[in-house]
């Protein structure tokens, strides 16, 4: 019984404290302002560790006059290398905003083409006969494809 509570505890440090702050990340893939080139920090392998990809996709100005910076992040983490994805949103001073936690890798936009979001699933286990367009010329939606903004 303790082995179990002190595995128990061991996993939810891990899952509590293992996730690095990539802010500093962010930031250095904003400036760089290169469109659709994935930055790679980290590296995850059968022996653990984390990796984080981001993509810059660009910037939209609303209808309303706010601006907005799009990155995609894919954040892989532990042994089994697991991948959580969003959807993050900065704005013009490129400070973070908020994001779309998706659960899956092929609901990842692969563009930003005049204030559209498209997701295009160009990655072999994803769907490629779908691809949609979410609309953030009038500001961001409450949802993408039902994943909520969470601010």
């Amino acid at each position: 019984m303790k082995f179990k509570i002190a595995l128990l505890i061991f996993i939810i440090s891990e899952i509590s404290f293992g996730q690095i702050d990539d802010s500093k990340f962010r930031i250095n893939v904003l400036k760089e302002n290169i469109v659709g080139k994935e930055f790679t920090f980290g590296e995850c392998d059968e022996k653990g560790g984390t990796e984080t990809i981001l993509t810059y996709l660009g910037s939209v100005k609303t209808e309303k006059g706010k601006t907005y910076k799009i990155l995609n992040s894919i954040w892989t983490w532990g042994i089994s290398c697991r991948a959580t994805t969003r959807i993050l949103v900065f704005n013009e001073k490129d400070e973070y905003v908020g994001n779309y936690y998706l659960f899956d890798s092929c609901d990842l936009p692969t563009k930003l083409e005049n204030g559209f979001l498209i997701i295009s699933n160009v990655n072999d286990e994803c769907d490629r006969k779908t691809e949609s367009k979410i609309n953030i010329n009038q500001g961001l939606p409450k949802s993408i494809l039902g994943y909520n903004f969470k601010s």
